[in-house]
């Protein structure tokens, strides 16, 4: 099987797009695009996997929850609401899986579920329900179609349902067995393997699996077969609500509101098969002029054929001819003889697509969102521009972008672009047009089958006329003590019209605010919704929401220590004393205090593990190249997915050093067989040298570390022999209690030391210019066009037991003075070194050391090192390349 990675991740906030569109067509005039006009706002987060929403006449939005959880998102009260919850079977990928909103809802209130059936019976149902307000009528179901499936082995159930001018649609998965195919499609036909045989669902027209189905509900709650099926409509040949057969797993299905084209993206399976481009492992993007038969399990793509595979004696026999498909499987119940198989329109593998470069690499997931035109949401206040009037919009679970598909006046293919390339994409869910034209993306969530705290509800906007104000909170502090006063600022809000006048409303509690900055009191404990609401005099508003957390103060974690905490030496200790406060919590125990000390061999990844979880390992390149890559689809830090855990993986290879090359090979060359059927995808790019960092990674998570006693001293020697970029982390962490309602609260402190050798050219910020390493410069980079006042800074250094700084300088300029600051430019001067005037014939060579007396300073201080001559007459002063903090003889 191939997994389908779900979500987006995205930051949670109001922001604008920096689209890098070519043209806009509006009233046959090219109009640059005007990327700003793009605005994205999260209107939920925290769902539990959710599958499909349906949009309410009245802006409300309908959203379904795999484990059976129904929520509603109410747009007047901006608030999410979880109005009733379906016994279902949410095994393997089944569960509640689609909703689908009456077109004629606003009269009839009807909505339509597809679901498993929960207890013993392997059917699933499309039910249709009554829907009043916020109520869901349980008493009013009625069962429209029962589906036979089986539940024994995994995986594809799609289920997504969509209207089109009155009649329904509902895509379904082949159901079949997918973790015994052996490298070939599953077609066994040996006795009782009916489960691992895709001809007995997906090309069996007698089979509603793997199909896309097409009814009309009729008011009693029964269904008629429309005209124009695939089938007769006396089921001579073949079930009629067959629209179009030949899917593995059609997970998202669009219609076309205009021709009535249908699209979906067919996930594709992982086989060993030989293909035009790598193996007949393609993801399909689907075009359906009219009902067919799309191909699996004999073709895949552009018809590309699968040899016949024989189970029993590994033999490969001869493939099928395209225009002539027969299903000879004794497991079939219909026809024989199918018709025709349909090629896709877009298909890609693994690799780099030459037909389709745009869809990138690597694993995938293909999926169909809607087609827009213009002139259907006329007078609409955020229709997109013209530019994209009758495009197909497509996205990719995994690889996380969204396209723009555009077709001739034919309906063929022509072209993709990227389509808001700045949406920082993981893997969306659903894509629908609201009625006002804003674009509604659901999202899933990082890890599966999980309630992730980044699955929501995102809405975009374009804005043609007045745009509307971004609203942005900027919070003293989220959570305290009561009473709890607090700042809160719109400072960060703003507005692309030129000119316009904007005006600032907070609620905060029940409390009404007005002003761009406010201060507020909560005197009670509790949970205090805040909303902003920014207007300007055209009557655009945008609006930002948070919640501020009153009872519970964070805890203070501090780590206490006598060293310098930023620089370590060779063969020195730093003594450290964890101490922990929390005003809720009467008693700290330490063996609640996580703790980790480790040396990284790139000081560089500090600031990435800070912002990670609680521990630091050695191994965070291999962590970032997990995050990056598509294996946070399969497989969670703690939790069994789709594959195993990392940490099982740890576990199960914990003390075989000889592991990580076999197993880096696997990483790039995919594999499966250890942790069952699953195939593990290939990554075919990948360095032999980064698949060793990720395996390395893996590995590290089963090594437990003694645990820290909360004082002690730790001998700095790590780091010897292994240049100069790697560092110390101390890290202490503590999880309060939670108090008064509030959460439990996490704080952490640490101390991480760096080498004294610093290059200059790596300062924070300042005014000089920085010369790149060449053959030229020796391989050296270094700072220049250093002039009387020029500076660099450097944030956050400790000078406690530095006696001096040495420079490596090159007096190749007027000379001048080095000045060490504090704080400032124009703080107290800790320390200071003549540079003198010169001409330097070899710049290679050239370079000399300097040494600046500085005085003991206790505590964490923005150095400033100002460079300074009067008498330069705007002449370079001199270059520098690093400098080197000495310690204090005798200290420890």
């Amino acid at each position: 099987m191939k997994p389908i990675n779900l979500l987006l991740i995205l930051s949670i906030a109001l922001f604008s797009f920096n689209s890098q569109r070519s043209t806009l067509w509006d009233d046959n005039v090219v109009v640059a695009p005007d990327s700003s006009r793009f605005t994205a706002m999260a209107l939920v987060q925290g769902l539990d996997e959710p599958m499909e929403m349906g949009i309410l006449p009245n802006d409300n939005v309908l959203i379904v929850e795999r484990k059976g959880g129904i929520r509603l998102y109410d747009a007047g009260l901006k608030q999410l609401k979880t109005i009733a919850h379906l016994n279902v079977f949410s095994g393997i990928e089944d569960g509640l899986l689609g909703v689908a909103v009456d077109p004629d809802y606003a009269k009839n209130n009807w909505i339509y579920l597809y679901y498993g059936v929960g207890g013993d019976k392997w059917i699933s149902h499309l039910a249709r329900y009554e829907l009043k307000g916020d109520q869901l009528i349980q008493a009013s179901k009625k069962v429209l179609l029962e589906i036979p499936t089986q539940r024994k082995y995994c995986c594809h159930s799609a289920g997504y349902l969509t209207f089109s001018n009155g009649l329904l649609y509902l895509s379904t998965g082949d159901n079949t067995n997918a973790e015994e195919i052996e490298g070939h499609n599953p077609t066994d036909e040996r006795p009782g393997r009916e489960l691992s045989d895709d001809q007995a669902s997906t090309a069996n027209s007698n089979d509603l699996r793997g199909k896309i189905l097409r009814i009309k509900p009729e008011p009693d709650g029964t269904y008629s077969i429309p005209d124009g099926n695939l089938f007769p409509k006396d089921g001579s040949k073949g079930r009629p609500e067959i629209y179009v057969m030949g899917c593995r797993n059609p997970f998202r299905v669009s219609v076309d509101p205009k021709n009535g084209y249908v699209y979906w993206g067919d996930v594709g399976p992982d086989t060993n098969v030989p293909a035009e481009e790598g193996t007949l492992s393609y993801d399909e993007i689907n075009q359906a002029r009219k009902p067919g038969f799309f191909g699996y399990p004999y073709f895949l793509g552009n018809n590309e054929a699968f040899p016949k595979y024989d189970f029993a004696t590994k033999q490969e026999g001869p493939k099928q001819d395209p225009l002539r498909p027969v299903n000879n499987s004794p497991h079939n119940t219909g026809v024989r003889e199918l018709p025709p198989a349909q090629p896709a329109m877009i298909w890609y593998g693994k690799q780099a697509s030459k037909r389709f470069p745009l869809v990138g690499k690597g694993g995938a997931s293909a999926m169909a969102g809607p087609v827009y035109y213009r002139d259907q949401f006329p007078d609409a206040m955020y229709r997109l521009p013209a530019y994209y009037d009758g495009k197909l919009l497509i996205y990719d679970w995994i690889r996380r972008w969204m396209m723009a598909v555009t077709f001739d006046k034919d309906g063929n293919y022509v072209s993709m672009e990227p389509f808001l390339p700045h949406l920082k994409l993981v893997a969306p869910m659903d894509m629908q047009f609201n009625r006002d034209g804003s674009l509604y993306i659901l999202a899933y969530g990082t890890n599966w089958f999980a309630n992730n705290t980044d699955a929501g509800l995102i809405r975009v906007e374009y804005s043609e006329g007045n745009r509307k104000p971004i609203a942005d909170i900027q919070v003293e502090k989220r959570y305290g003590a009561a009473p709890m006063t607090v700042k809160l600022s719109a400072a960060g809000s703003k507005d692309y019209d030129a000119g316009d006048q904007l005006t600032y409303s907070w609620q905060i509690g029940t409390k009404k605010l007005a002003g761009s900055d406010v201060t507020t009191t909560l005197s009670k404990p509790g949970v205090y919704p805040v909303t902003l609401i920014v207007s300007d005099q055209h009557g655009g508003q945008g609006v930002s929401t948070t919640k501020l957390h009153v009872g519970n103060t964070p805890p203070q974690v501090r780590i206490n220590t006598n060293a310098n905490r930023s620089f370590y030496w060779d063969h020195t200790t730093l003594d450290y004393r964890i101490s922990i406060k929390d005003p809720e919590d009467k008693t700290i125990v330490p063996a609640n205090v996580t703790t980790s000390f480790t040396y990284l061999p790139y000081g560089k990844d500090i600031a990435s593990v800070l912002s990670g979880g609680h521990t630091v390992t050695a191994h965070v390149q291999g962590e970032k190249l997990i995050a990056a890559s598509d294996c946070k689809s399969c497989h969670a830090l703690d939790k069994t997915s789709i594959g195993p855990s990392l940490r099982a993986i740890s576990d199960r290879y914990k003390g075989k050093p000889d592991v990580v090359d076999p197993l880096a090979q696997k990483v790039i060359k995919g594999g499966s067989g250890v942790w069952g059927k699953y195939a593990m995808s290939a990554h075919p790019d990948l360095s032999a040298q980064d698949a060793k960092e990720m395996v390395g990674y893996i590995l590290s998570l089963s090594q437990q570390k003694p645990k820290l006693a909360m004082q002690g001293t730790l001998t700095l020697n790590e780091h010897v022999g292994k240049g100069t970029n790697g560092a110390y982390v101390l890290l202490a962490s503590y999880t309060d209690k939670g108090a008064n309602g509030i959460e439990p609260l996490t704080s952490r402190g640490y101390v991480a030391l760096r080498n004294p050798l610093i290059q200059m050219e790596d300062n924070d910020r300042g005014n000089v210019g920085v010369v790149i390493a060449t053959a030229n410069t020796g391989f050296i980079s270094y700072i220049r066009k250093i002039y009387d006042n020029s500076f660099v800074v450097f944030d956050k250094l400790d000078l406690a037991h530095v006696s001096q700084i040495k420079f490596r300088v090159q007096p190749h300029g007027a000379g001048g003075r080095i000045e060490v600051r504090v704080d400032s430019l124009k703080g107290p001067v800790v320390g200071s070194v003549e540079v003198p005037s010169g001409t330097v014939s070899d710049l290679k060579t050239g370079w000399t050391d300097v040494i600046a007396s500085v005085k003991s300073t206790q505590g964490l201080h923005n150095l400033y090192f100002v460079f300074t001559n009067p008498t330069a007459d705007k002449k370079e002063l001199f270059y520098i390349d690093w400098m080197y903090f000495e310690r204090t003889s005798g200290t420890k």
